[in-house]
């Protein structure tokens, strides 16, 4: 896979500050004293573990899915610069939505890493926009954009939760 310019971009413009830039700022905040005083280090905890289990697959999902973005997609997952083409393979085959299930996964995982309750109510907003924002503003954007083959895509890979299938063609 090459490291171009535009993945870099967009993986920076979204997937990094909803992972990043915010849970730190949120952290960072809640903190008294700063970040690293009274932090909870117990990296011997089930919530360690899980935690840091849940960031590493959630990340490598969404870089995943921004690279099909850019280099099949031939686009972003910025607003400004989507993708000209429907990505239909790797994650996609699985379920419509695998670069936000990936962004949860991180943000869940950041809660228990950090034990911050501030971090899970992120992670719940965050969810909550996107049970929303997605069936209304991105589907129907996705439907004009690209028409039937979305509605066929749409009608045979579910949004959230994946269907795995004997079938190794996906769709």
């Amino acid at each position: 896979m090459k490291l171009s310019r535009s993945l870099v971009k967009a993986f920076l413009i979204f997937p990094l500050n909803v992972m990043g830039v915010i849970p730190a700022l949120l952290i960072w905040c809640s903190r008294p004293g700063g970040v690293f005083e009274r932090f909870p280090y117990d990296f011997n905890s089930w919530k360690f573990f899980a935690g840091t289990l849940l960031i590493t697959s959630g990340a490598g999902l969404c870089w995943k899915t921004v690279s099909l973005f850019t280099e099949v997609g031939e686009g972003t997952p910025a607003p400004f610069d989507p993708p000209r083409k429907l990505v239909v393979e790797g994650p996609y085959i699985y379920l419509r939505n695998p670069m936000m299930v990936g962004v949860w996964l991180v943000l869940l995982g950041e809660s228990l890493v950090f034990g911050s309750i501030l971090l899970g109510a992120w992670f719940m907003v965050f969810c909550g926009l996107c049970l929303i924002l997605i069936p209304v503003w991105e589907e129907p954007d996705l439907e004009k954009r690209f028409g039937e083959p979305y509605r066929e895509y749409e009608h045979k890979v579910p949004r959230w939760i994946p269907k795995f299938s004997l079938d190794k063609n996906g769709l």
